[in-house]
């Protein structure tokens, strides 16, 4: 398995499996499909803003998962923190897929001087709630009822990883008055 930047080429590999969680899961809280045109706008897009986008891939180039992140929130405040998302192809997972990724995908944020990164992960996910407290992450609340899915109210859990101790950058203005 190799760990590499996700190009335009692997967008029909990234596609089917978001589209399999789509349809079958509750980790993407979408109900649209997607193609591949769709995934290497994203992908563009993605990249474009100075955003990862990995892939794990076979030997024989078939994509076994992706993970990426992007902003937190849109305010200024809030640009050293980043939510991430990651998912494997369905059969694969709990072989070491999600590790592999999760892996580079710290690395990436730590070199770009990211301070926290943010899952938001449906809270009964229990196997993506393990292997992101097998890397640190803290569960830090769960929203109740905040989204819905296959009929059904779904409950979102927040964990957070502090990459870093680093105080924080000046900048910005603050008033007291």
């Amino acid at each position: 398995m190799q760990i590499l930047d996700a190009t335009a080429q692997h967008a029909g590999g990234i596609a089917a499996i978001y589209n399999h969680a789509v349809e079958h899961t509750t980790a993407i809280w979408n109900e649209r499909l997607v193609d591949a045109a769709d995934r290497a706008a994203w992908l563009a897009e993605r990249q474009g803003s100075g955003f990862p986008v990995l892939v794990a891939l076979e030997d024989d180039g078939t994509v076994l998962g992706y993970a990426t992140y992007g902003p937190w929130r849109p305010h200024d405040g809030y640009r050293h923190t980043v939510e991430h998302s990651l998912y494997v192809r369905e059969g694969l997972r709990g072989r070491g897929t999600g590790s592999a990724l999760l892996t580079a995908l710290l690395e990436r944020a730590r070199a770009q001087g990211i301070h926290v990164m943010v899952a938001g992960i449906d809270a009964s996910n229990e196997g993506s709630v393990r292997l992101h407290e097998r890397f640190g992450f803290t569960r830090v609340g769960v929203l109740p009822q905040v989204g819905t899915k296959f009929g059904r109210w779904l409950d979102l859990a927040f964990l957070q990883l502090v990459l870093d101790q680093a105080p924080p950058a000046g900048g910005g203005s603050s008033s007291s008055r």
